[in-house]
């Protein structure tokens, strides 16, 4: 994820006005992407989709595949920035789970960019969601050693496997839920909770 002060994905823009429509730009794709989502749709009918030009979109961003991590990191960056009331690394995740279920759109965009990160070496996916992971990873780590040093959270399995663990479930169950929307991913993922708890 982009953090402040990191170079954004893409081009900025050299002046304010550029820098405020390459965020215009993200924030109508965000909207586009979290009704439909993005497979199958080319860079030109992004641009047509959101209602700039094909070359516009190009000033911006090298390729698709850029474009949709930048919009991607700029979607979490906002929801970061609204703020997390869950302490815990599993309310963490099951509040990020209610927020998605609110919008399968950017779920599947999240998969479409994981899977193409597996497959792409050399493109912007890769870097971008290695990086993310490791980040995830910390801090769920972070958040279950704090648990465990409570009592909350059973100290027998180390904190960074079980960050791992909560992760690879989590991913999962938004698979499973985006092929299924009937299976409960809120609910199933606090269940983790309880597979952790202190015996």
């Amino acid at each position: 994820m982009a953090m402040d002060g990191d170079a954004p994905i893409g081009r900025s823009g050299a002046y304010a006005k550029g820098v405020a429509r390459r965020q215009e730009i993200l924030d109508r794709a965000i909207e586009v992407f979290a009704e439909r989502g993005a497979a199958g749709t080319s860079l030109r009918q992004i641009a047509q989709a959101i209602g700039v030009s094909h070359a516009a979109l190009l000033h911006y961003f090298d390729s698709r595949e850029q474009l949709l991590v930048a919009v991607y990191d700029h979607a979490e960056s906002g929801r970061d920035r609204g703020g997390q009331t869950a302490s815990g690394a599993v309310d963490l995740m099951v509040e990020a789970a209610v927020h998605n279920v609110a919008v399968p759109g950017m779920v599947q965009l999240y998969s479409t960019l994981v899977a193409a990160a597996l497959e792409d070496g050399a493109g912007e996916s890769r870097p971008f969601f290695t990086d993310r992971f490791e980040r995830v990873r910390g801090d769920s780590a972070r958040r279950i050693r704090e648990e465990q040093k409570r009592g909350t959270v059973r100290n027998d399995i180390d904190a960074e496997s079980l960050a791992s663990m909560l992760i690879a479930i989590s991913d999962g169950l938004q698979t499973q839920w985006l092929l299924d929307p009937s299976i409960d991913l809120e609910g199933t993922l606090a269940k983790f909770q309880d597979l952790i708890a202190p015996r």
